[in-house]
């Protein structure tokens, strides 16, 4: 997740979406006063390389403090921060109105098969699991639901939700929107793009899954007409 007050935007960052790629790309625009949450510790190796920023300015000043806070620094010494994966509620709570009223609001959306499939085998793939279905059926659900991200009370909480698909189309817009000198790009590096054995999600989904799938990212298929 990045604020950035230099070009004056939020980037929500949803799961298995090109979220890290894309933070490395924009760590490069961000000025020293923009916050910016970690990134693992190879992908940040590899955005330090190319002498983009790293991770900064995350506190949350504690004038944004509720009473869960406040103990929770009292009893663990633990002050408030900003979280890479942090959705819009908790992001509109701790940043002043004009922040998000006035900044760009922004995340990406995938195509839920391809996300689950890649998500998947980020989570041990065959190796661990006997099918998607029953990796569905056992693992935590976080990181499944990525509309949480950008929705408040089940309304678009954001400005804008690219698509996985067109990425290309949204480093274009992103360049014209902060009127940049030069072209957005992603890195050449792929981050997290080692553990997916099998591109093509139709020869991994099995019924199960797809009905499983087709459940609970209804919202999604509708908003962007997703298909198999």
């Amino acid at each position: 997740m990045i604020i950035s007050h230099k070009h004056r935007f939020i980037f929500l960052k949803t799961h298995k979406t090109a979220g890290t790629s894309i933070e490395i790309a924009l760590s490069k625009i961000c000025g020293e006063l923009d916050s910016i949450t970690p990134i693992s510790p190879i992908d940040d190796q590899k955005r330090k390389a190319l002498s983009f920023r790293s991770n900064q300015n995350t506190k949350i000043p504690a004038k944004y403090y509720e009473f869960k806070d406040v103990n929770h620094l009292f009893f663990n010494q633990k002050k408030k921060h900003f979280q890479r994966h942090m959705n819009a509620k908790s992001i509109k709570n701790n940043v002043s109105s004009k922040i998000w009223d006035e900044y760009f609001k922004f995340t990406i959306e995938r195509n839920p098969y391809d996300r689950i499939t890649s998500l998947f085998y980020w989570r041990g793939g065959f190796e661990k699991f006997d099918s998607v279905a029953h990796f569905l059926n056992t693992t935590r659900k976080y990181g499944l639901l990525t509309n949480d991200k950008y929705m408040i009370d089940g309304k678009l909480a954001i400005d804008k939700v690219y698509q996985y698909e067109n990425l290309e189309f949204m480093m274009q817009d992103l360049t014209k929107r902060f009127n940049l000198n030069e072209p957005l790009k992603l890195p050449t590096y792929r981050a997290k793009s080692s553990t997916r054995e099998e591109e093509d999600y139709r020869k991994v989904l099995d019924d199960k899954s797809i009905k499983w799938i087709q459940k609970y990212y209804k919202d999604i298929f509708e908003r962007f007409n997703y298909k198999l």
